[in-house]
Order: C-alpha cells, then structure tokens, then sequence
C-alpha cells in the first residue's frame, strides 16, 4: 500500500463540485419482505493463495482472533457460507472429533495444506457468535470431476445425508461422542457448486438426476432444512441449467444458485488493469458504473431463468486483473460498483433471497469483505464491508418504492414500522446532489444521515488507518440532504 501515496492526489486538485437539487419521494406501501439473508458472506479455505480460514485462527489462544471477531460482530453477516470449490475435495468428518486427532488435507485448487483445525464445531460455532446462519457447500461427488474421483475425495449422497444427521439430529451419537450434546440446527444446504462450470464436471441432466438423490437422502435425515440448487449458466453447452433444474427438482430444492463473478472491462482502453486507474480515477469509476449496470442486467437473467424460485447468490465479488488482487478495491474509487451491487440486490429481494458482495475473509486478495493482516493482529474492514455494514445496520424489513428521485443518485428503500430508510449511492464523480425527502401520505418528523464520503476518491483503506471508511451521523435539521459527490449513505426518516 506504501507505493500508493506517490499515486495519490490531493481532495484540492480535483474539480469544483456543481450542486444539483431534486426531491426524493418515497411510496410507503410494502412491496415485500426483505430476506433476512441479504447480506452474507462466504468463507472458504484458500491455502496458500489467501490465508483465510487458517488467517482467522489463533492457535496460541486456540480460538477465532480477537480482532477478528470484533471486525465480524459489525459487519454482522445474515449468512456465512462454508465451502466453494473446497467443498468438491472435503470430507466433512476430518474435520470432527478431537482437534489433535484430525487428519491434514491437501488444497487441490489453491494449494498448500489444510490442517482442519477449523472444522464443524468450531465452524458453527463462530457463526452462533456473529449470530449468522451457518450454510454448508457439501461435497456433491467432486462436482463430476474426474480428479477428485481418482484420489478418493468424492462425497455421495449418503455422507451428505449423515452430515445432516451429525448437525442436527438432537440424538447423533457421533456428535455426542465428540463432546457436542446439542444439535448445531443447520437450516442451510448447497448441493454443487459451480458444477456448470467448465468441461470436467457434470453435464446438466447427470447433475439434475443427483441433486434430487441428494436432495431425498438429506431431507429424509431432516425435513426442515433448506436445500440450495445449482442452476448457473458456464462451460457446458446447456445455458442456464436453472429451467431445466426447477422443471425436473423444483420440489426437492428452496433456492436456486447462481455466482455473480467475473465481472470484466469492455473498454478497449480500459484503466481496470493492473495500476493504470491511478492515473484516470474518473474514467475507472465511469467503467466501474458500467460493471455495476451488468449486475442489473445478470440479476433480471437470473430471475428468469429461476422462474419462480427464490434466488440464491451464494459467491460474488469484483475481481479484477491481477485475478482478485487489484489494488482499486481497497480504495474509495471501488465504493461505487458495490454499492450499487448491494441496491440491485435489494430492490430485487422479491426474488434475491440470499445475497453476497465479495469474499469473506483472508490476508492476501483485495476482493474480501475483512482484510486480516498477518502475523500482525489487525482486522480491518475493506470498502466493501464497510459499505454492507452500514447498509445492514441501517435498513428495514420491508421494501418500498422510490417514485422520484435526481437522476445521479442510485436508491433503495425499505421501511420498519415508522421508520424510512434509504441506501443512497451519488454516482456522480464531480457534482454533488441536494435533494428533499417526501414519503407520500405520511408527514416525517425528522431523520438522520449516515454518510461516507471522502473528499479524495483515491482514499485507501489499511492497517495503519483501518477506520478511514467509518460512517459520519449528522441529525436532518430539515427534510433535505446534500450528497457529496462520490458518496455512499444512509439516511433514516420518521414518520
């Protein structure tokens, strides 16, 4: 991050902001209720790539990092997903038992040794801390792929069904013998993972005929649990597998899972490589807008293609050249793709019902959530967990409309009670935005405005300053609001 300072200009040098007035009218007619898991995480071991799992541990404390756990407990993840690609390899029971007992296992996709110092128990356990819901990725016979199968690291339908047994079957001796009385009650399961992606995995019909054998053999260790299905378009020739999936399992699965990476530039002279944004920081948040107007356009091809099934994005992040290392993510400059990301998720919650915006945790790649440096003891929030944080902080449970609004700001609105609240993004890179709150049929008494917004859009977050995103509390001395260009807040009004 040092070399970044030479890059870095001064709030000073950059353009006098214009200010443009408009009004913001809210509907407060309910359209649907938010998922109360919007805001998840994903959590996967990732070996000597991005330390993440075993980055989080402390082993002279045996126990979840300090500083971690405080980082986490403000971020407050609806969901936190165990698995990924790492799921086509595990077998859940070395990762059981006593901690001294656990056999090691090699990363086969990202290389190195896992030792399952972190396993079930423990697992759970950070989860019922942080007061998230535990989802568990299981192995779904190596997604098809032929290696996994060749060195014995295929789980079938019936360790997956035992692993449902172990979790929450109030009577598993296995779990009991292991010194855990009380069931874990996972509720949610993802059979497959990224299967249509690439060549060497299952061709969509296979996958489909073993996501319902799957599907019955857990379920009938539990009829409670909430079953994921794969139904992402990718390698294989078949398109989107989710129509024909809800067709063939539709009763046999909850959700349908589609990944939100990959997100590339279509600018020839694109800046989103490498280091070339340091010196075009407009243009990059231009292109970012761009990639954020692609999330929109994936999400409504999703829903199609789920029809009327819940959708579920268990992976998402922004990945950028070099492959999820790009500096830009840990600047302001990124502020504008996940925020929008996290509006066109909510303002699709009737159907996105699970949700993610980036990695979870790790040392290495800039597309997480929670950067933990190492072997210094400092977790710090990346832009885009500070920006989820806010939102899930200040946010209601039911959706409501924006009927009118300054067309540079990106809105989403929900309400709790007598409360309104507004998840507001000011695309703009040089002009600010003053604009009035009206909530329709409904006289407001005040509110408050929550707002990040640094002067510089070259602002960087790091250990030596970890904070620099914390949010800004100002009371509404009147129903109107002046968004500093480049800006991410929220704003609650009462009625």
């Amino acid at each position: 991050m040092q070399t970044r300072r030479t890059f870095v200009g001064s709030a000073a040098m950059l353009a006098p902001q214009t200010r443009i007035t408009g009004a913001i009218v809210v509907d407060p007619k309910p359209l649907f209720d938010i998922s109360p898991y919007l805001y998840m995480q994903f959590m996967e071991p990732l070996g000597v790539t991005d330390s993440s799992v075993e980055a989080a541990w402390d082993y002279d404390r045996d126990d979840w990092r300090a500083d971690f756990m405080d980082t986490v407990a403000g971020l407050a993840p609806d969901v936190v997903r165990y698995g990924g690609l790492y799921s086509r390899y595990y077998r859940w029971r070395e990762g059981v038992g006593p901690a001294d007992r656990r056999p090691g296992m090699r990363n086969y996709v990202w290389g190195g040794k896992e030792t399952n110092r972190v396993g079930a128990h423990e697992f759970v356990d950070f989860c019922r801390r942080v007061r998230a819901e535990p989802l568990y990725c299981v192995n779904f016979l190596g997604d098809g792929e032929k290696r996994y199968r060749d060195a014995g690291r295929v789980g079938d339908s019936a360790e997956a069904a035992d692993w449902v047994s172990y979790a929450n079957d109030p009577s598993n001796r296995e779990r009991r013998a292991h010194g855990h009385a009380e069931p874990y009650n996972v509720k949610l399961w993802q059979i497959g993972n990224e299967t249509s992606y690439g060549t060497a995995t299952f061709r969509r019909d296979e996958a489909i005929e073993r996501t319902i054998e799957f599907s019955k053999a857990m379920r009938s260790r539990d009829r409670s649990i909430q079953l994921i299905g794969w139904g992402d378009r990718g390698g294989n020739p078949d398109g989107y597998w989710a129509p024909e999936l809800v067709r063939r399992a539709g009763e046999h699965i909850h959700y349908v899972a589609f990944h939100m990476m990959g997100q590339s530039p279509t600018r020839s002279d694109t800046v989103l490589r490498g280091l070339r944004y340091q010196s075009a920081p407009e243009q990059a948040w231009e292109e970012l807008i761009e990639l954020s107007d692609r999330v929109e356009s994936r999400v409504s091809e999703m829903e199609q293609a789920a029809g009327t099934h819940p959708i579920a994005i268990t992976e998402g992040h922004l990945s950028l050249r070099p492959g999820n290392a790009n500096p830009i993510l840990a600047e302001w400059l990124s502020a504008v793709y996940h925020a929008r990301s996290l509006n066109i998720y909510q303002r699709h919650g009737a159907r996105v019902r699970i949700a993610t915006a980036a990695d979870f945790q790790g040392n290495r790649w800039t597309v997480n959530a929670v950067t933990l440096q190492t072997p210094r003891g400092v977790s710090y929030l990346m832009p885009v967990g500070s920006i989820a944080k806010l939102f899930k902080q200040r946010g209601g449970k039911q959706a409501v409309a924006v009927t009118a609004s300054p067309s540079s700001l990106d809105i989403a609105a929900s309400r709790t009670g007598d409360r309104v609240f507004l998840h507001v993004l000011n695309m703009s890179y040089t002009n600010s935005c003053e604009a009035s709150f009206t909530v329709s049929g409904v006289a407001l008494k005040g509110g408050r405005v929550f707002a990040i917004a640094p002067s510089n859009p070259r602002e960087y977050v790091s250990q030596d300053q970890p904070d620099v995103f914390r949010p800004v509390e100002t009371a509404l001395q009147e129903l109107r609001w002046t968004f500093p260009a480049r800006s991410v807040s929220a704003v609650e009004l009462t009625a």
